[in-house]
């Protein structure tokens, strides 16, 4: 992978775990068409589905390939979503599902992510990644009795196991946005949509609106939150050291490292050359 990704010129991040292939790149046509006839040629995965947007700028600085033991961390051995999952929900029938008064509709993203968009009503779990969502579900099922539930998350990837999860904690009705927050806010109108803010996306954009269009905001280089640019009037904010959301967290120690690595990046940019950091 990393071979083919290189010789194309592509970018970007692909995860491989005996769950299968996911990730995002960014190149040329070519280069992306190539990268994808190689994964479909795999044994498994020639039913790939992918998605496509575009950038103003290229959004990776490089290509990483990791072998992963879970491509995305639930740390639940029983969990197989090959075994099942929730219904998928096509984006032109969302609306519908979720506005049902017996419908519990939940966000299963981090709570950076949520706290840029989501759906109206959505319950936030307000988890710091995903390895937390059995406990928050254990100490919350409670109040879901009675209810369908309906989950989402960016690209669908993390509902293939929280829907997997679900049913195996005993939940009969579950049902998951296929293709995820992306998918819809692609194939959506603004006008019909019931989603509200920007999405996070883990990539030079940040985020994306409607018709996956790229958001107004940027990356805290510290804490790889993403911020509005009128956060950049914070006291708290410092180029490629500190945000309101962070200057808490890291030490004095921390914060010189960071200064020192955002000169390096200025000092590339000066020079015309983009810094890997």
């Amino acid at each position: 992978m990393r071979d083919i990704c290189t010789g194309e010129g592509v970018t970007g991040t692909l995860l491989l775990a005996r769950e299968g292939i996911n990730g995002t790149i960014a190149g040329s046509r070519a280069g992306i068409d190539t990268v994808l006839a190689h994964i479909r040629s795999l044994p498994g995965c020639a039913g790939l589905e992918h998605k496509e947007s575009t950038a103003t700028d290229q959004p990776f600085n490089r290509l990483k390939v990791r072998l992963k033991r879970e491509i995305v961390t639930m740390k639940q051995p029983d969990v197989d979503p090959q075994a099942g999952t929730g219904h998928y929900v096509q984006p032109s029938d969302w609306n519908d599902l979720i506005q049902s008064p017996d419908v519990a509709v939940i966000d299963t993203r981090n709570d950076y992510e949520v706290a840029i968009g989501t759906f109206d009503g959505a319950i936030d779990p307000q988890t710091k990644s995903f390895g937390e969502f059995p406990a928050w579900w254990e100490a919350n099922k409670g109040r879901f009795h009675n209810k369908r539930i309906a989950m989402f998350c960016t690209g669908g990837i993390r509902c293939e196991k929280s829907t997997n999860y679900l049913l195996g904690q005993g939940i009969e009705e579950v049902y998951h946005l296929k293709g995820g927050i992306l998918k819809y806010l692609e194939e959506v109108p603004a006008e019909q949509s019931t989603w509200q803010g920007d999405c996070f996306v883990f990539d030079g954009r940040v985020s994306v609106g409607h018709g996956l269009q790229e958001g107004p905001h940027i990356l805290c280089h510290a804490c790889r939150r993403p911020l509005l640019p009128s956060d950049r009037a914070h006291p708290a904010f410092e180029e490629g050291v500190s945000c309101h959301h962070c200057i808490e967290e890291t030490s004095s120690a921390d914060k010189e490292r960071f200064r020192m690595r955002q000169r390096q990046i200025t000092l590339a940019a000066q020079r015309g050359e983009r810094h890997l950091g």
